[in-house]
């Protein structure tokens, strides 16, 4: 190990087993709200009146959690300390009427979701997950975590140029996975599903369901100093979110209220109910001040006071393509978590947001990177942005350093997703 030697290997291998058992950000959120549970936080529900009581709480709402936790002395006006992050990763989700087919193969209709780099998921052994949504209104995670799909590339001696003028993929035509052979039946998968998930196929009205592939986690490298699996955008942060809320809630004396938000639909622009453009963290903000006696005053002081740390993946400088990285701004895996700045507001990082992440890193002891776009290329953006205008919120825009984002299967540093989380952990204890 290069940079830390006393790395300590609990925390990335307790990533690995997260990543493995989200496979959709259904079951990312209901992870997350396990782990929080063993520490001690309740879930209260959105239709219920909420009291002003200290302690850990979190609402669900579809592929979103928002958690937070209430310290002994805290007062209506308490600013928040809020680590932000999203659910959601680019892949293939299932289509209303799933089944297709031609030429005798049964295959399965999908749609692309979220900027998918579409040939990382060629010849890739692929499982179904998501949520069935039955008659009475109630949810039901399934998770067929095997071979099941798979969507076959061209053979090179049917596309001799594909290796000299490139891959083309054509979204509808080419990326519809096979699962079988036979004649289109209608039907045959949400029947297939619904038996997965111990449910009657005719209490199933609704579904939300996506590819994943199945090969799990696993350390890479000679000396396993690196990390390879999927939905590391942005399950990694994440998962570190969790293990820090979780850790700073066994603090009596916090002088601020620690909150996680990890939303959904990031990845096509978070406007939804569960995005981080909807109403959803604003209204549980709001409320967690009015259930503790506030008033609209208090509420605005508090808002006024709090700082986010919208925590995403980022580019680590790749060594085949180092041209297309800003020259004086390399980070490497094992580097510790990226600055990210774009005057342009891409991130919603400034001097002052420079000044309280540089702080919390220095408190833990952990080194940072700072990540700035080639001016020749776009730079991406996050829910940071969003989550400063929309609630006025002073926000810092941060991350791991990852190679092949958006592919099926990403790489980061091993010692990486750990001192992310000792971060955030300093970050939410102020």
């Amino acid at each position: 190990m290069s940079a830390h030697a006393s790395f300590d290997r609990g925390h990335t291998d307790d990533l690995m087993s997260f990543l493995a058992g989200a496979p959709s950000p259904y079951h990312a959120v209901a992870s997350a709200a396990e782990r929080l549970e063993k520490a001690g936080f309740r879930q209260v529900e959105e239709t219920a009146a909420w009291d002003g009581e200290t302690g850990g709480k979190y609402v669900l709402r579809g592929g979103a959690i928002i958690a937070w936790y209430v310290p002994e002395g805290a007062r209506p006006s308490t600013p928040y300390r809020i680590v932000g992050a999203h659910t959601d990763s680019p892949n293939l989700r299932v289509k209303p009427i799933p089944d297709t087919g031609a030429h005798g193969w049964r295959q399965i209709a999908v749609e692309i979701y979220g900027g998918a780099l579409l040939n990382t998921w060629l010849d890739r052994d692929l499982g179904i997950s998501g949520r069935l949504t039955l008659r009475d209104g109630t949810h039901r995670l399934v998770a067929v975590d095997r071979p099941l799909l798979r969507v076959p590339q061209l053979a090179v001696h049917l596309d001799r140029s594909v290796n000299t003028e490139g891959l083309k993929l054509d979204k509808q035509r080419h990326m519809t996975p096979i699962w079988g052979l036979g004649g289109v039946e209608e039907g045959a998968l949400i029947r297939f599903v619904a038996e997965e998930a111990g449910v009657p196929a005719g209490e199933v009205t609704g579904w939300d369901l996506m590819a994943h592939s199945v090969e799990p986690p696993a350390y890479l490298g000679r000396d396993r100093e690196l990390v390879a699996g999927p939905r590391m955008d942005n399950l990694l942060s994440v998962h570190a979110g969790t293990a820090a809320l979780a850790a700073v809630s066994a603090r009596p004396d916090l002088p601020y209220i620690p909150v996680l938000a990890a939303f959904d639909h990031e990845e096509n622009g978070s406007q939804s109910d569960t995005g981080a453009e909807g109403p959803l963290l604003g209204n549980v903000l709001e409320r967690s001040v009015f259930a503790r006696g506030g008033t609209y005053e208090d509420k605005a002081r508090a808002l006024a006071g709090t700082v986010c740390l919208s925590s995403d993946t980022g580019h680590a400088v790749h060594p085949n393509y180092a041209e297309r990285h800003e020259p004086g701004h390399h980070p490497v895996p094992n580097g510790g978590p990226i600055l990210k700045v774009n005057v342009n507001q891409r991130y919603a990082t400034d001097g002052g947001g420079r000044a309280v992440f540089a702080a919390a890193c220095e408190r833990a002891g952990v080194p940072w990177q700072t990540f700035v776009s080639h001016n020749a290329m776009p730079c991406g953006t996050t829910i940071g942005p969003i989550t400063a205008a929309r609630h006025g919120i002073a926000t810092v825009d941060i991350g791991v350093a990852i190679l092949s984002m958006h592919s099926a299967r990403e790489l980061c540093g091993a010692q990486d997703p750990q001192l992310l989380a000792k971060a955030m952990t300093s970050f939410l204890e102020g």
